[in-house]
């Protein structure tokens, strides 16, 4: 399997009306729709690297069926009645939590927690018959990218066990930003550094991940960066394969992008 990193958007959105430009929402979700026809195969199971979820340590949830969580407030009702019942795989989670351990990693598992939006909103659309189980994997508090890294590394070994690794984030999260027009140069820039670093040569891609706060207008594009990490989990599962953009958009005028390696 290849392995992902998607804009989630923002939100409960496409679902409602948030008063986004419909051509940025059509294009995200023509994206998210069609993601599954660039893989070689149905996926087995999905493990998706939501940018909803910190723990102490890799966490996972566990839960045979887990519910939805409406981790957003303030929305109006209809955001608190989508459904979305993805299986869980508690075979996954048990693996997943086996190959961190062999790495060195301390982990947890959760068998109460739900699916975030940054898991159900996106596969929402791009896996609306909710049949292929799903489990999801926390950031790890402080967010230190070259943990992320070194857990994508660990989890590669699922890609040929037919799992497709999934990192939802966004490439641009700065909350003030979306609503100021004199934020796109920051967003521009930045996107124009991580494209050209996410899709590098391994060895390059990774130091440079590493010490992404130091890239142009990072700071400005990530005030705090778990929308980014993610990807380094990604990039991280991506072994030796090269990345290559598979999603460029917008979302409130500024650039989003997106990244697939296999």
């Amino acid at each position: 399997m290849p392995t992902s990193f998607i804009p989630h958007g923002g939100g409960p959105w496409p679902f409602v009306d948030l008063g986004m430009p419909a051509q940025e929402v059509a294009q995200l979700a023509n994206f998210l729709r069609e993601l599954p026809r660039s893989l070689p195969a149905v996926p087995k199971a999905l493990l998706v690297i939501s940018a909803h979820w910190e723990a102490r340590v890799p966490t996972v949830t566990s839960a045979e069926a887990p519910p939805l969580f409406y981790d957003y407030y303030g929305f109006p009702p209809a955001s608190y009645q989508l459904r979305w019942p993805a299986p869980g795989s508690p075979s996954l989670a048990t693996r997943t939590r086996e190959l961190l351990g062999q790495s060195g990693f301390e982990t947890a598992s959760d068998v109460s927690r739900g699916y975030d939006h940054g898991t159900f909103i996106p596969l929402m659309m791009s896996f609306p018959e909710a049949q292929v189980p799903v489990v999801q994997l926390s950031l790890v508090s402080g967010l230190d990218p070259a943990v992320h890294l070194a857990m994508g590394r660990a989890l590669s070994p699922l890609r040929d066990e037919g799992v497709f690794i999934v990192g939802s984030g966004m490439s641009y999260h700065n909350m003030a930003g979306f609503g100021d027009p004199r934020a796109a140069a920051a967003s521009e820039g930045f996107d124009g550094w991580l494209r050209e670093v996410a899709t590098a040569e391994p060895i390059a891609r990774s130091a440079q991940l590493s010490r992404w706060a130091e890239a142009p207008a990072a700071r400005l594009a990530h005030p705090r960066e778990e929308h980014l990490l993610p990807l380094m989990v990604v990039a991280g599962a991506a072994g030796a394969d090269r990345g290559r953009v598979s999603y460029g958009g917008s979302m409130m005028g500024k650039v989003l992008s997106g990244y697939t390696y296999g």
